[in-house]
């Protein structure tokens, strides 16, 4: 019997993807979802703002959990919470049967990055608290609007498919996503959408040109004696840990060109009158492909197995999270690129400019040109063999990573840009979050929603994409690269990871929260005039304004 109905529902399937499309009412659709965007505005408003004021650090967002889950629920989403071992993480899906398109977002925050929005110069909520420093608390506005606005038309015409929402928990770490892989939850999905902040609106596909890398603790285990007293009875692990970070800087002259490595000293012992019995340090080892990223690991391995010779301590390490190189999928990119480019951009006000503007002047950018009002193109492949050192092919310079890239090497996976940061700053800085919770960010929600929603209506309507969404992914881009997770079968979620930071911070920051019940914007109830600019401030713009 079960073969029979999977027999039945393959051949519907196989229907739906061999029926011809009908245009006009793909359009009249769209036209719909876009109107209902518009609708549901003051809604993105709240969950963004919302968001932003809890300020909740990667691995501790309990309060963006319930709040999120809870109004997921109240619109008919069926939530499973603590997924992949994650107590902050969790899956709504609303629909049956296929396609199953699934829309994630980051929701955690930078730390020390509290900052006042709307106000052009350095001013934290709470001074040394977290911030939305990048702007995580702004994706899962995007995803939510498109998603209601396409459930409606799906309720009423009956149309098939399932919508999978989720969120990138401890992105900041890549602490998460190859766990959800690993734990088999993306096992079902066709295709999936990722939204993530940026300063146009844009799409891209092929190599993305970042680096991979895995997260790494490596601890050191001597013995505690007194410094002054008896130092020849100790066996400092601190001075393991200078050692292994002296290595490592010297050895950095001979790595690639390519590589990306820092570390902190996430525990260097107790008071200086004690030989540190226990001494802790944090790398990031990137790379731009797996391979690179392994060989950067096991030379850490090595590093760290010498200073613990030249100290006679004992060393173990703890993998804390890691993240492929991304690669996107092309015919999903350009799917949505040609939704992208019938939203356009927003309409920026002169007060939107004249933050943007003052808020590049204030961090030295390197361009002062206020927000984006040309989009971008769609984003191309990054080329991988463009340095030519003696006679090696060495490939493009990585940069950031993310763990969505776990994502897109077992599923095809986009990268949904949407305008609601100021362009050119430094970013994981306390000045990212400045626009975070202004009509920057509530303008950029919505057009990022709107071009969401136009091609989720294409994926339902048009099985064809997704048809050649999987052959991109199993003949281009998985055709010579297999997927290998850098986190073994042993390795869990540090999930204890900013459990302190919180702890100390959370009372303070729960007097800002935002209460949407008794105030519009997160801006009227914290009384800021829109935009809040020093006078030395509005005179740099005037006279930028008046050189042109």
């Amino acid at each position: 019997m079960r073969l029979i109905f999977t027999s039945i529902f393959s051949l519907f399937f196989i229907g739906l993807i061999n029926a011809q499309p009908d245009p006009q009412r793909i359009e009249k659709l769209k036209a719909e979802v876009v109107a209902e965007v518009d609708k549901l505005a003051p809604l993105g408003q709240q969950i963004n703002d919302m968001l932003f004021s809890f300020a909740e650090l990667g691995f501790q967002e309990f309060e963006t959990l319930n709040y999120l889950t809870a109004l997921l629920e109240k619109q008919g989403f069926k939530i499973q919470r603590g997924i992949a071992g994650v107590p902050t993480a969790w899956i709504a899906t609303w629909g049956s049967g296929k396609p199953v398109i699934a829309l994630g977002s980051d929701v955690d925050c930078i730390p020390k990055a509290s900052q006042k929005p709307g106000v052009a110069y350095h001013d934290p909520l709470v001074e040394g608290a977290p911030g939305h420093g990048e702007g995580h608390n702004s994706g899962q506005a995007v995803n939510i609007l498109a998603a209601l606005a396409l459930k409606k038309i799906m309720e009423r015409d009956k149309i098939p498919g399932t919508l999978m929402l989720w969120p990138g928990i401890a992105e900041e770490l890549v602490g998460t996503k190859a766990y959800y892989i690993r734990a088999g939850y993306f096992k079902d999905v066709d295709a999936c959408i990722f939204t993530h902040v940026g300063s146009n609106l844009g799409v891209s596909y092929g190599d993305a040109g970042n680096n991979g890398l895995v997260s790494v603790r490596f601890t050191f285990e001597g013995s505690a004696a007194h410094a002054a007293g008896a130092p020849w009875r100790g066996r400092s692990a601190l001075d393991a840990v200078e050692l292994m970070n002296i290595g490592w800087n010297f050895r950095r002259e001979h790595l690639e060109l390519t590589q990306r490595s820092h570390y902190v000293i996430s525990d260097g012992g107790d008071q200086p009158n004690v030989v540190p019995s226990k001494a802790s340090v944090w790398y990031y080892f990137r790379e731009r492909t797996y391979p690179d990223i392994k060989r950067l690991f096991d030379l850490g391995i090595k590093m760290a197995e010498g200073a613990a010779l030249m100290t006679d301590t004992k060393f173990r390490y703890e993998i804390l999270g890691s993240a492929w190189p991304g690669h996107f999928n092309k015919p999903l990119a350009e799917a949505m690129y040609e939704n992208i480019k019938k939203v356009g951009l927003p309409q920026w006000s002169p007060e939107d400019q004249l933050l943007a503007k003052a808020v590049q002047l204030e961090m030295k950018s390197p361009k002062v040109e206020g927000l984006a009002t040309k989009l971008d193109t769609l984003g191309l492949p990054t080329p991988t063999g463009t340095v030519n050192v003696m006679g090696r092919q060495l490939m493009a310079m990585g940069g950031g990573s993310d763990d969505i890239a776990d994502i897109s090497w077992s599923l095809p996976t986009i990268v949904l840009r949407y305008p609601s940061n100021i362009p050119n700053l430094p970013g994981h800085h306390w000045s990212n979050a400045i626009s975070m919770a202004t009509p920057i960010a509530h303008k950029g929600i919505v057009y990022g929603a709107k071009a969401e929603a136009m091609t989720l209506v294409d994926l339902l309507l048009k099985p064809q994409i997704i048809k050649d969404a999987w052959d991109y992914y199993r003949n281009e881009q998985t055709k010579e690269i297999q997927y290998i997770p850098l986190v073994g079968e042993k390795d869990n979620p540090a999930i204890y990871l900013n459990q302190k930071i919180m702890e100390e911070f959370k009372p303070k920051l729960k007097a800002y929260y935002y209460n949407p019940t008794r105030y519009k914007t997160y801006l009227e109830q914290l009384g800021i005039k829109y935009p809040t600019l020093r006078p030395d401030q509005l005179e740099a713009v005037q006279k930028l304004e008046n050189k042109k």
